[in-house]
């Protein structure tokens, strides 16, 4: 009776051995296989589980260290801030062609990493950030004439291409950072006729002030005229004969005590009874 208990027991320690073995031996081959990765700093990644869920797109795995099952797979995105640059040709409100140099700013949204690769994959750039550059700018240049685009409104032009651009990107997981219309070319006949128009104007402008200019010069002088012969008219106003009478006593005086020698004759010629004033050193 013992020996077959015994028997018994042996097998089944070495069946729990076994098992322990066979479960040891695949967690050592698991492990052996995963994936060992660093997100760094500036990324974010998304895990794609093969056989439980597909594309965890809830969860954004941050910088650091992760291990990934040799079955599943790590997306890791670079979501810094990337510059986009575009030259392209489009046509104005008027069909003249016009070359445009442009610069866009934008970054992936860090917490929709998911979205974003599942509706774009990591060549957004390419299949969605440029082609709607290209959009928005047709769009928008196709508003204004070219002497607008040249020279008065080349900020609205940014502002209304960036509301644009940044309205579409923004349902699709990209944030808009800033547009930049680095230069636009005209060809040389109209840029030419554009610039000595702005220059006739400015001459015309300088005209007009100079003409304002003088224009108040001419007001200041009539004014200033006028102030005189009104002070003229009241001083005259004012000198009665009487009072000429005096001035000529006090002024006799005055030469009376004057050290110079000369002939005064008092009463004068009579008409005015101001005193008359012979000779003198």
């Amino acid at each position: 009776m013992s020996q077959p208990s015994t028997q018994k027991s042996n097998q089944g320690r070495l069946l729990t051995t076994g098992i322990i073995i066979f479960i040891s031996l695949i967690v050592i081959l698991i492990f052996s296989n995963a994936t060992f990765l660093t997100i760094q700093a500036g990324e974010r990644g998304v895990l794609f589980k093969r056989f439980s869920g597909g594309l965890i797109k809830e969860k954004i795995y941050q910088p650091g260290f992760h291990v990934v099952a040799p079955w599943n797979t790590m997306f890791v995105y670079d979501v810094r801030e990337k510059q986009i640059e575009e030259s392209m040709s489009v046509l104005s409100s008027n069909g003249l062609n016009i070359k445009l140099d442009v610069t866009v700013r934008v970054n992936p949204n860090y917490e929709n990493i998911g979205n974003l690769h599942e509706k774009f994959g990591r060549e957004f750039l390419s299949s969605l950030v440029r082609p709607e550059i290209r959009a928005s700018v047709r769009k928008i240049i196709g508003r204004f004439n070219p002497e607008e685009l040249y020279s008065t409104r080349r900020d609205e032009v940014e502002t209304q291409i960036a509301a644009v651009l940044d309205s579409t990107l923004n349902q699709n997981y990209v944030e808009m950072r800033a547009v930049l219309i680095r230069d636009i070319e005209l060809p040389e006949k109209v840029r030419s006729a554009i610039e000595s128009k702005i220059e006739a104007e400015q001459q015309a402008l300088k005209y007009e002030f100079i003409l304002a200019q003088e224009r108040k010069e001419a007001e200041r002088r009539i004014i200033e005229a006028e102030a005189k012969a009104e002070a003229n008219r009241i001083l005259n106003a004012s000198l009665t004969s009487n009072i000429l009478r005096d001035k000529g006593i006090e002024a006799t005086l005055d030469l009376a005590n004057s050290p110079n020698s000369k002939v005064i004759v008092v009463g004068g010629d009579g008409s005015d009874g101001l005193p008359l004033i012979l000779g003198g050193n």
